[in-house]
């Protein structure tokens, strides 16, 4: 079908996320993907575009990935999808196995879900019900403590857990209350030693325990880095600090790592970096390389055990999913994961991070630029109005989309935070093509906000 009769139907139809649909409607030109191959993307007019954000931070080898492919294609000769409720299947039992071999130590057991929204609120409501089952029953842990600026996903539970007043302010009616500590990023200055960084962020949190420790359920935060947030860098020491205070106060911790998890921080897990171990660990995105909806909820047996008991004793976690442990999912999973395991995988995405840093660096002068932040393979460049005052620039002047529009114009598919360009390639992209991507965002904020 022609772009204009697609355009015109989509405009018709469609409603899409996190677009203001009025000026998708008035614009002439939207892009419609067609097709994808390598770490690049076709549009209905021949376009070509690099993927310079991952399809939505997902993919990690490229588009077409030959292995993946012929995982998918073997499962479907088989069965493409059947029911997890009283039954099991083979794909869904040997990703499980895998997940557990990949995972820090201590996770045993597996839940699966669709999206790392579901694997948030899957995750919240096991800590919530393990509190009323463990032996003995402690039901008034009932709270939870999360890192404002923190980004779980958009169902009502995850909302609640969150903290980005921009998304879901509107919402606040419809949220169960959690205490929320400030943000590590938002400092009132980063020029300090690390150390003093993280002792400052730690006071507000320890406070928090202190005075609630013993009502707390879990803390529910994401490692090293908020994605959605604005891609906010914690200080180093701060997740260990976190893990350590639970410890103390008997409180679980969930660590969401659907943004950060498979690779994309320079560690399967960003959580490895400080040598922490979750109770509970939410996981999306990259799991099937960018090919098809899987999540997964991974929890200790400590955890799993509250649930164990007689069917009259109502202990059962009542939570599941249509398309849960689906066939074709996990299939494309194990042959992601299998690549990702090559020799060689993690250590070039350390490479090309280094790399990253390196074509930022010069940025960090540009008189619109405030910060430039950088974990492995997963950063965001912040712009302001005024570099000397600070000074964001207007919501509704759309910075980070129009310096998004100048590099689409030269080749390359980003999506923006606010004022935050957010740099999220795949894994598996080129040297070539990374240079490439640093030297089209490098042009299109210079275009837009000069």
């Amino acid at each position: 079908m022609n772009y204009k009769r697609l355009s015109k139907k989509d405009k018709q139809h469609l409603w899409h996320p996190f677009t203001q649909q009025r000026e998708w409607e008035m614009d002439k030109d939207i892009t419609i993907i067609t097709r994808g191959k390598g770490t690049y993307l076709y549009d209905s007019k021949g376009r070509k575009y690099l993927d310079g954000v991952s399809s939505l931070w997902c993919n990690v080898h490229g588009h077409q990935v030959p292995e993946i492919d012929r995982a998918i294609q073997k499962q479907l000769q088989k069965i493409a999808h059947s029911t997890m409720l009283g039954a099991s299947n083979e794909p869904a039992i040997l990703l499980a196995e895998k997940l557990v071999q990949l995972a820090p130590k201590g996770l045993t057991r597996v839940f699966y879900s669709d999206s790392g929204s579901e694997a948030n609120e899957i995750a919240a409501k096991m800590a919530f019900q393990y509190w009323k089952q463990v032996k003995p029953a402690r039901p008034k842990k009932n709270l939870f403590l999360t890192v404002r600026e923190g980004y779980h996903g958009d169902t009502i539970g995850s909302v609640s857990l969150g903290g980005i007043e921009l998304f879901h302010a509107i919402f606040g009616g419809m949220l169960f209350k959690t205490l929320k500590v400030k943000s590590p990023h938002d400092y009132p200055s980063r020029r300090v030693s690390n150390d003093q960084w993280l002792k400052d962020s730690v006071k507000e949190a320890e406070a928090l325990f202190r005075k609630y420790g013993s009502r707390l359920a879990a803390v529910h935060m994401e490692p090293l880095i908020e994605g959605a947030g604005g891609m906010l860098a914690h200080p180093w020491g701060y997740l260990k600090a976190i893990r350590r205070l639970c410890d103390r106060y008997g409180v679980l911790l969930i660590l969401d790592e659907v943004a950060t998890g498979f690779g994309r921080t320079g560690t399967m897990f960003a959580c490895e970096q400080e040598g922490v171990r979750p109770d509970l660990l939410c996981v999306a995105k990259n799991l099937t390389g960018g090919y098809l909806p899987v999540a997964a909820t991974l929890a200790t047996e400590k955890v799993y055990r509250a649930f164990l008991g007689t069917f009259g004793s109502l202990r059962t976690f009542y939570h599941g999913h249509t398309f849960t442990g689906n066939q074709l999912g996990c299939a494309a999973a194990l042959a992601n994961l299998g690549l990702m395991e090559k020799r060689g995988f993690l250590e070039g995405v350390e490479e090309k991070s280094l790399m990253l840093q390196e074509f930022l660096e010069p940025l960090v002068a540009h008189p619109h630029v405030a910060d430039v932040r950088l974990r492995g393979m997963m950063g965001g460049i912040e712009l302001v109005k005024n570099k000397k005052t600070n000074e964001p620039y207007p919501y509704e002047k759309k910075m980070g989309y129009r310096v998004c529009a100048e590099a689409k114009k030269r080749g390359v598919l980003m999506r923006p935070l606010g004022n935050v360009i957010v740099l999220m390639p795949p894994l598996g992209i080129s040297k070539k093509d990374l240079a490439f991507l640093i030297e089209v965002v490098s042009k299109s904020i210079e275009a837009a906000t000069s």
